[in-house]
């Protein structure tokens, strides 16, 4: 039996809207990741990007479950001596409130270029308006 392959010009890509308001990190980055990589689709293809775009507003008000906020650490080197350099996520969400989302879902898709190729399809905003009203984005409940 022969694996399926989706031509490129015939994958079928849609835009959709999640709202963060009150949903937890978590639960929201594994389907927002899941939409990306185009699984829920009976087309996928592990090699291949056939996922959806994904618009996410309101995050800012974002939710995170038990003492996370002070206790869930972020961490980053700037390439120097004793260079380590680390965040809570309440740091996170004040200094740039996309950033946690983002970070979440890119945790959970694949470390190479496709990975990398299906990131740029996730759009976060921090407040309810977004630049995407062109391509009309469905609301998609999660």
């Amino acid at each position: 039996m022969k694996t399926f392959y989706t031509p490129v010009n015939e994958i079928d890509r849609k835009w959709y809207i999640v709202d963060a308001d009150g949903k937890v990190l978590g639960r929201l980055a594994s389907e927002i990741a899941r939409r990306l990589r185009g699984k829920h689709k009976p087309t996928f293809c592990n090699f291949q990007d056939n996922g959806d775009f994904i618009v996410v507003v309101n995050a800012e008000k974002i939710n995170l479950t038990g003492k996370k906020w002070d206790d869930k650490k972020y961490y980053h080197h700037t390439g120097y001596m004793g260079g380590i350099k680390e965040r809570t996520a309440r740091d996170v969400l004040v200094r740039n409130p996309g950033e946690l989302i983002t970070m979440a879902v890119k945790g959970m898709l694949p470390k190479n270029k496709l990975g990398r190729k299906q990131l740029k399809k996730l759009k976060v905003y921090a407040g309810s308006n977004h630049p995407h009203q062109a391509q009309k984005p469905e609301q998609l409940d999660i």
